[in-house]
């Protein structure tokens, strides 16, 4: 049920400019799973990452790799 509720999302923010732009600005997938869940969509994170590299209409589904702090 979560990636059904993934794939609506994504449908939804391939034409909302403004939740299209919240998205790119998240740093986590789970800062995205929170703005859907904001919009009634329920996904975790980790579902988002491991949808990575699928395609649901014009969106592409993309896992960053962003190396950690090293102090």
């Amino acid at each position: 049920m979560s990636l059904d509720q993934l794939r609506k999302f994504l449908k939804v923010m391939q034409d909302d400019e403004s939740l299209k732009s919240e998205v790119l600005s998240s740093s986590t997938a789970d800062d995205v799973a929170l703005i859907a869940l904001k919009r009634g969509y329920e996904f975790s994170g980790d579902d988002l990452l491991r949808f990575s590299g699928q395609r649901v209409g014009q969106v592409t589904v993309q896992k960053n790799d962003v190396p950690g702090e090293y102090n």
